[in-house]
């Protein structure tokens, strides 16, 4: 495209409507295709347990590895394995576990060195992590979840901004 040329839009065509319904637009689906799907979202639902379950366990491999070994792949380890679950635990129906999973990477990514990462608070997230799936805790609004997810956001937004503020000094002085 050259300056001063308009963008062009392309909207493809939405064929599913086509396919599953009627030429008017409404949607007509098989009662029994319908009843197939929801009873394989069923079978998906089970194995997303397991599949919650799995992920959790590697966060907290990581974290242990994080802790006994400071080093560059074991943060980078540790943060992947909380970003996962961040993208992951809400298509398992736990918002929760991705809110906490979220913060927790943010704090992994926003210090300004990983060795800085406040070890207790990193654990404050895992067992955060551990306790709602533990207790199966799938409401967003359940209220002391949700109290403790925020607390630890808070903390993390705290700590980044503590740590900013230690380097700028570090760097004014440097110069």
């Amino acid at each position: 495209m050259a300056i001063g040329e308009k963008p062009q839009i392309f909207m493809p065509p939405i064929s599913l409507k086509a396919k599953a319904g009627s030429a008017s637009g409404t949607l007509a689906v098989n009662p029994e295709a319908l009843k197939k799907a929801e009873m394989a979202m069923d079978g998906l639902r089970r194995e997303f347990a397991d599949w919650l379950a799995e992920d959790i366990a590697a966060l907290a491999k990581a974290f242990v590895a994080f802790t006994q070994d400071l080093s560059p792949e074991n943060a980078g380890a540790l943060f992947r394995a909380a970003h996962d679950l961040k993208g992951q635990a809400t298509t398992f129906e736990y918002p929760l576990i991705a809110r906490v999973a979220a913060s927790l990477a943010k704090l992994m990514d926003g210090m300004q060195s990983w060795e800085a990462a406040p070890l207790p608070l990193v654990a404050a997230h895992i067992d955060a992590i551990h306790v709602i799936h533990r207790d199966q805790i799938k409401d967003a609004s359940n209220l002391i979840a949700l109290t403790l997810a925020e607390e630890l956001e808070g903390r993390v937004v705290k700590t980044i901004a503590q740590a900013s503020f230690k380097q700028c000094a570090a760097d004014t002085r440097a110069s």
